[in-house]
């Protein structure tokens, strides 16, 4: 397996009107088309964090899915990739 095919983990935190709008529940429908482990969560500061796991392709196609969905309520995104730990399990929301 070459270094391109290891597993990453993005973690996406969006900003802008991403609170009570559906998005965690969108972030959870959409994940269910992807072969992605994570979660998501909203965070204290009016943001949204996106954890998700998996191969680069498949992360980055879920992403450009969810933005694709949810882009009307979103002003910025800033994200961190690192390597994946496959400690995740599934997709789902966190409270």
């Amino acid at each position: 397996m070459s270094v391109a095919d290891d597993p990453v983990r993005w973690t996406v935190l969006f900003s802008g009107m991403v609170q009570g709008v559906g998005f965690r529940f969108t972030s959870e429908r959409v994940a269910r088309r992807f072969a992605v482990d994570g979660f998501v969560r909203n965070l204290a500061d009016g943001r949204v964090e996106v954890v998700a796991e998996g191969q680069p392709s498949e992360v980055g196609q879920f992403v450009a899915a969810l933005e694709e969905a949810m882009g009307g309520y979103i002003r910025e995104r800033r994200c961190v990739e690192s390597p994946g730990t496959g400690e995740l399990r599934g997709f789902s929301i966190r409270y």
